[in-house]
């Protein structure tokens, strides 16, 4: 697929995903939504690639849904915002959340919107310091969506999530950092060296460990302790007949790094 709304390639394990409408703060379209699908295709179903790196191209990482084409009050009226959600946003956060792969996101600017709530769905969030992150769907009208009413509870409580939600304020990354939003601030010029190095990183560890990680913690926000206790004991006995528990182990014992192949 020849895209024009995002970058994509994949080296040494990494598929890197640059939102690319740099002019638009890189807002969502429909174009956008088919071709990050599109992309995830291609993740799933390459074992090479053992980790993702999404960012944004430009000043910002992205804005949200483009609102461009709703100048006209017809327009809105005829638009149906439960259906947009169910073809593009809901989908794109079901696929970064069950993806079998670790998923970083490494925010270079404003993350506003469904902006915002694309970056926290993804497992492991950097943030250049100059980032910020913006609930703004109060400002228009609407409940924050792709996740928002989800993930912000669980990040910062639910008394901070709702006054985000219903004030619309901006979050500097560093305060992002200190809520719990997200993993590390990091200088602006230091954001995309240490993402990289992070992801490449990653994409050497035993990823299908990782993809048992994400989905035990998945799971854990609506299992009790002990629907989660089974849950770890059935997980584990998966890890256990990994190739890279075999190797993790003997490379323990041997006192020599492990060489983990993802399987």
């Amino acid at each position: 697929m020849n895209y024009q709304s995002i970058l994509f390639s994949a080296d040494k394990g990494v598929a890197t995903i640059t939102l690319n409408r740099p002019d638009k703060l890189n807002s969502f379209t429909d174009d956008m939504h088919g071709e990050l699908r599109d992309a995830f295709k291609t993740i799933a179903k390459d074992e090479t690639i053992r980790c993702v790196l999404i960012t944004g191209a430009g000043r910002g990482f992205c804005a949200g849904q483009d609102l461009s084409h709703l100048a006209s009050e017809d327009a809105r009226a005829e638009q149906d915002l439960g259906e947009t959600l169910d073809k593009n946003y809901n989908r794109l956060i079901r696929t970064i959340r069950s993806l079998p792969k670790p998923v970083v996101c490494a925010v270079n600017g404003v993350a506003a919107g469904a902006g915002a709530n694309l970056a926290l769905a993804c497992d492991i969030v950097l943030a250049a310091r100059s980032a910020s992150f913006i609930q703004a769907f109060c400002k228009i009208g609407l409940i924050p969506d792709a996740g928002g009413t989800w993930t912000l509870p669980r990040l910062v409580g639910s008394a901070r999530a709702l006054a985000l939600a219903m004030l619309g304020d901006k979050i500097s990354a560093e305060q992002a950092h200190d809520w719990g939003m997200i993993w590390k601030a990091f200088d602006d010029e230091t954001l995309m060296p240490e993402a990289q190095g992070m992801a490449l990183h990653l994409a050497t560890q035993p990823t299908q460990a990782l993809a048992l990680i994400k989905r035990a913690f998945n799971a854990s926000t609506s299992n009790t302790l002990d629907q989660q206790l089974d849950l770890e004991r059935d997980l584990q006995t998966i890890a256990g007949r990994t190739s890279d528990y075999h190797e993790g182990v003997d490379a323990f014992l041997n006192k020599r790094p492990a060489e983990f192949s993802g399987k």
